[in-house]
């Protein structure tokens, strides 16, 4: 049987977004907002020789530094103010995560409402000005260290560092913005414009390298269907849930008996999303970073042979990162993202039970061995999207950067974005769509008296 919210979702018209004023003006302030992002990807970093990072970023453009240009929209490959991106705010933000999970104090902080939540956006934001730091004064020194510079030494250091820590505190505080008074989550769209805004240049290089018979039509096409096939499967698993059913008792208040209804608990096949993806990815990214942009200059024996065997589509590199996929995968699921004792405390809380099992600590044992079996399959799902494209680009020796991890991005965001917009359509229409979904209303009551000659 359809539901209600099925019904109204269902009779949604998109030709409404025209008389959904506020919705407009939120979708309009967000492209304002991301046009200024990518404005600020094109103002460089003072003292960055541009014709030296030109024929750098060629080199390594379907490697390390096309990933990182990517994330980052293009700004790390011209070193753009917005140099580090949004990443070192996401990172801080997973860290004060996982730490809130872990830490009984900020676990206990984070329970107090509103201001325990405010008192530890003020952490992330600490945290964020943290690792931007540390970033920018390596990606400085790395700078000055492959010849990049036109006047190395402690000036430009210093003046590389407040620069770049100051883009990415406004591209914080942009994403914020976004997300209280436009739509969709600003972070994310961010993070999503950038990786969209480098596609047209890719995809430009690709038939480019097609042309000129550097690959095979067979491969083009391969790879255009490949990509296809792969945004269908994220969507189906993304959208993928696993139903536990949840029976309410019969009770009673007052003098009145309430009949016993039935829900569901909605376990989602990847319930970490993207995150263990992108912490995998950091953490091979490292190694290889550092000896990019210092030009492979200081290299010692041993960051050498890890340069050899974790490089990007070696075997180890591959195995590694699919390892760290499924471990943080597990990790961020039970300490984040769904944590079985509070679900079940919430649900006994609540006179909630799954049918044939005991509430309480029988309860959060069931739905842990439930959410154990569905992480096979979810840390499957992203191992596979993230590993198929890294595997197929180190065999066709394709010329630019594309991965799973920017297709997970991408994907999760449209829809994330998609919904918010239905959301605020659904609002806007609810009086249409009670009539249209014929669940009842002033108007239709109007009718019927109409009909019937009341007054």
């Amino acid at each position: 049987m359809v539901s209600a919210a099925e019904q109204m979702a269902a009779n949604t018209s998109w030709a409404a977004l025209g008389k959904a004023t506020d919705l407009r003006k939120r979708i309009v302030y967000t492209l304002m907002l991301l046009i200024v992002y990518r404005l600020g990807t094109w103002i460089p970093v003072p003292g960055i020789d541009g014709v030296e990072l030109r024929a750098f970023m060629s080199e390594a453009g379907a490697s390390i530094g096309g990933m990182l240009s990517m994330f980052t929209g293009g700004a790390l490959g011209r070193m753009g103010i917005f140099a580090l991106g949004i990443m070192p705010y996401i990172s801080a933000s997973i860290i004060v995560q996982l730490m809130t999970a872990m830490v009984p104090a900020l676990e206990q902080l984070k329970k107090e409402g509103e201001a325990g939540r405010k008192k530890i956006n003020q952490y992330t934001r600490y945290g964020t000005v943290f690792l931007a730091t540390l970033q920018s004064y390596g990606l400085a020194v790395s700078l000055q260290g492959g010849d990049l510079v036109t006047n190395p030494g402690t000036f430009f250091i210093v003046s590389c560092m407040i620069t770049l820590i100051g883009g990415t505190m406004f591209l914080m505080w942009l994403g914020e913005q976004i997300t209280a008074r436009g739509i969709g989550n600003g972070i994310s769209l961010i993070i999503f414009v950038g990786i969209i805004a480098e596609v047209p240049a890719a995809l430009a290089q690709f038939f480019a390298s097609g042309r000129s018979g550097a690959i095979s039509p067979a491969v083009i096409i391969g790879v255009i269907v490949m990509v296809i096939a792969v945004i269908a499967f994220v969507v189906f698993m993304e959208r993928s849930l696993r139903k536990v059913h949840i029976q309410y008792p019969r009770r009673q208040v007052g003098m009145k008996v309430y009949d016993g209804g039935s829900s569901h608990l909605p376990v989602k096949v990847n319930p970490a999303g993207v995150i263990p993806a992108i912490f995998a990815s950091s953490l091979l990214l490292l190694p290889t970073t550092i000896s990019a942009f210092s030009g492979g200059q200081g290299s010692s024996p041993i960051m050498s042979t890890i340069l050899a065997y974790f490089g990007p589509g070696q075997p180890l590199y591959l195995l590694f990162f699919t390892g760290m996929i499924v471990f943080f995968a597990y990790f961020y699921t039970y300490n984040v993202a769904f944590k079985p004792d509070e679900v079940a405390e919430n649900l006994k809380n609540q006179n909630g039970f799954v049918p044939g099992i005991r509430p309480g600590k029988r309860t959060a044992e069931y739905l842990e061995y439930v959410v154990s079996r569905i992480l096979v399959l979810g840390s499957g799902y992203l191992a596979l999207v993230c590993l198929l494209p890294e595997i197929l680009r180190a065999q066709f020796a394709i010329p630019f950067y594309f991965g799973g991890t920017s297709v997970l991005i991408v994907v999760s965001v449209t829809m994330d974005t998609i919904q918010q917009v239905q959301s605020h359509l659904l609002a806007h229409q609810y009086e249409g769509l009670i009539e249209k979904s014929q669940l009842g209303g002033k108007g239709k009551r109007r009718a019927r008296r109409k009909g019937t000659g009341r007054k």
